[in-house]
């Protein structure tokens, strides 16, 4: 029984003299090198590393949203070249230009020819430009993911604290260098900063 209450006692002391751990997940500060070189490598692991999770479905949304435009607009950039091309040939069997007709519509004379020649062409165009802004959106998406996660970081560390003030009042500016006494002071406002 003595034995028991003097391992009792020594637990007691042990429990005592451990100090209790602080969070350490509300210290926690990212460091900005670290996420810019994580959103390098991986797109949204800045954000992840600076955990700020929900910044994740924007980051991951506007890369599929560009990767699908992307896709779309080459789809139909590679239909239409291939109908500009089908027009443009002499050859009766190729007719994939007939998909973008009206239901029955067929191309009868050479000036509907020659309009439906300068549509394909301007369509072919357009979206071939269309899928290269595609591509150059996506990267401003990863650019500025980047830019986030490396200004994200960097604001951790920001002094948000009570003890930061700024206080406007106003104030007689004394002006020694007038020669008529009424002119000598003037009305303004004073800024202090303090923290």
């Amino acid at each position: 029984m003595d034995s028991l209450k003097q391992t009792l006692d020594s637990l007691q002391k042990t429990v005592d003299t451990i100090k209790p751990e602080t969070d350490k997940w509300s210290e926690w500060r990212p460091d900005p090198k670290r996420s810019l070189w994580l959103a390098l490598v991986i797109p949204g692991g800045g954000q992840i590393y600076n955990r700020k999770y929900w910044k994740l479905p924007i980051v991951y949304g506007g890369f599929i949203g560009c990767l699908y435009a992307m896709n779309w607009n080459n789809m139909m950039y590679k239909d239409y070249s291939q109908a500009y091309l089908d027009l443009v040939d002499n050859d009766p069997s190729t007719q994939s230009y007939n998909q973008f007709l009206h239901l029955g519509k067929k191309i009868t004379t050479e000036a509907e020819k020659n309009r439906y020649r300068d549509i394909f062409k301007k369509r072919k165009d357009k979206y071939r430009r269309w899928r290269d802004l595609s591509f150059f959106v996506m990267v401003g998406v990863y650019a500025l993911s980047v830019i986030d996660a490396y200004v994200d970081a960097e604001l951790s560390v920001f002094d948000i604290s009570d003890d930061l003030s700024l206080r406007v009042e106003p104030t007689i500016i004394n002006n020694h260098s007038s020669a008529n006494p009424l002119d000598a002071s003037s009305v303004g406002l004073q800024c202090s900063l303090s923290f």
